[in-house]
């Protein structure tokens, strides 16, 4: 015999309100926001009736909890408009990447400089990516030169959070703003 399938209670997320508190005394805040005191969870539920508004649990963890009268509807909408503006104020840093060759021309290496610090004022990390080919290999020096220059120059509006190391035919190096 197959038994019914019995979904899960959904779960509420936010505060418990109402009939959804389950203890009997509580620490009632009114709707003007005068404290009440201990009181039993049904005399809060009558005065929530009697001023039309909903029973919200505020701090579940005191002893009792404490509840106060308040519009649900409005204290949820609230918490929206918090979170979105929290999300829309939130900077994402990415990190760009500028690749050189260790023999950079001083007016491409300008042109580079110049995106870095450009990255760096707008809050973004730069992952600076020197790529060695055939026998530049053998003059790994020139590269760690090229690096460090780099570094000194930006020395004043960035740090160094991964210093230079090398990965096959590559050296790498990762700067932050500060």
């Amino acid at each position: 015999m197959r038994r019914p399938f019995k979904a899960a209670a959904p779960t509420k997320d936010g505060p418990r309100s109402n009939r959804d508190i389950r203890v009997p005394r509580v620490q009632l805040i009114d709707a003007e926001g005068q404290n009440r005191g201990d009181v039993s969870i049904n005399d809060a539920l009558l005065l929530a009736e009697e001023a039309g508004l909903d029973l919200v649990e505020i701090s579940p963890n005191a002893v009792p909890p404490v509840v106060k009268i308040l519009d649900l509807g409005k204290l949820k909408y609230a918490n929206q408009k918090k979170a979105a503006e929290a999300r829309k104020n939130q900077k994402v840093i990415e990190i760009k990447e500028i690749k050189m060759r260790p023999n950079i021309d001083s007016h491409d290496y300008e042109t580079k400089m110049k995106a870095v610090r450009r990255f760096f004022e707008e809050g973004d990390k730069v992952k600076l990516t020197l790529r060695f080919r055939g026998r530049e290999m053998a003059h790994m020096e020139l590269g760690m030169q090229l690096l460090n220059k780099v570094r000194e120059e930006v020395a004043t509006i960035a740090k160094v959070e991964a210093e230079p190391k090398l990965e096959g035919r590559q050296m790498m190096m990762v700067l932050a703003p500060r």
